[in-house]
């Protein structure tokens, strides 16, 4: 699902790149099928104004508002089951009080926590926490798992939630098999592939991935973070870049709007050793 895109300082997204200048990266969310229930994970940011409490800027159009990213797909707000949040950030959870309390929002309960921890407040923006709070009274409309304890969980055949251990306090990765293999909307633990990954910023040392630049946990937690998804996942599907696919703890192709789909750009393998 296609959000819009925002307007943000480059070293928001990759750990000390182009300090002071400004990149445009989109805003996906993601539409599960297939399953027993049409499920959603993360709603995108609220409206572009929003976005400038952040002195970011939002670039939200008629067509990325959530109700016509699923119209496209023949699914209506009430049909979806269950909305997912990788984490509550405000370019994640804007758009939950466009569905019914009938449908469910998951989540970590130490997200839910985190969100009112004043840790990263800003981006935590209280329209969309005063909506989680509304739901947390309404019977049915909140669901909150502790990841961290239970380890991954079911949520419907094929879907499962796991702990991320990255970016915030609560986010929790979404794994979703595949008849191409595994594949995980993993949120911001990842912002961009060929900066973090593939030719990682002023890394030296082998398959050390670069940390974005906003987390609250440690930076050993955040490369360990990516270094797991990187060894158990086929595809991994950020918020702010196209999909990749994995092979031998590697990015080798690049994928569009559809996971499984068709690999849109092929990346080199990085081979020091040829026979």
């Amino acid at each position: 699902l296609d959000y819009g895109d925002i307007e943000l300082e480059s070293s928001f997204l990759v750990l000390g790149r182009d300090c002071g200048r400004v990149r445009r990266v989109p805003v996906y969310g993601f539409l599960i099928l297939g399953g027993k229930y049409p499920v959603v994970v993360d709603t995108g940011y609220r409206d572009n104004a929003i976005m400038e409490t952040l002195g970011m800027r939002g670039l939200q159009f008629h067509e990325n508002m959530i109700e016509n990213q699923l119209a496209r797909h023949g699914v209506k707000v009430g049909d979806v089951r269950y909305v997912c949040h990788t984490h509550c950030h405000i370019d994640h959870a804007g758009k939950d009080d466009h569905f019914p309390m009938t449908t469910t929002v998951v989540l970590n309960r130490r997200e839910m926590e985190h969100t009112v921890s004043g840790l990263m407040h800003p981006q935590y923006p209280k329209p969309d926490i005063m909506h989680l709070v509304e739901r947390l009274h309404t019977p049915g409309a909140l669901r909150l798992e502790d990841t961290e304890l239970t380890g991954e969980i079911e949520l419907i055949p094929g879907v499962t939630l796991d702990w991320a251990g990255a970016h915030t306090e609560g986010s929790m990765n979404v794994h979703v098999e595949t008849a191409e293999g595994r594949a995980t909307i993993c949120g911001d633990v990842i912002y961009d592939f060929n900066d973090q990954i593939v030719k990682p910023l002023n890394e030296i040392h082998d398959h050390e991935p670069r940390v974005t630049g906003n987390h609250s946990v440690s930076k050993r937690e955040e490369k360990a973070a990516i270094k797991k998804l990187l060894n158990t996942s086929k595809f991994l599907l950020p918020i702010h870049d196209r999909p990749a696919k994995i092979e031998d703890d590697q990015v080798v192709g690049r994928l569009d709007m559809a996971v499984p789909g068709p690999v849109t750009e092929t990346v080199p393998k990085r081979n020091w050793f040829p026979m």
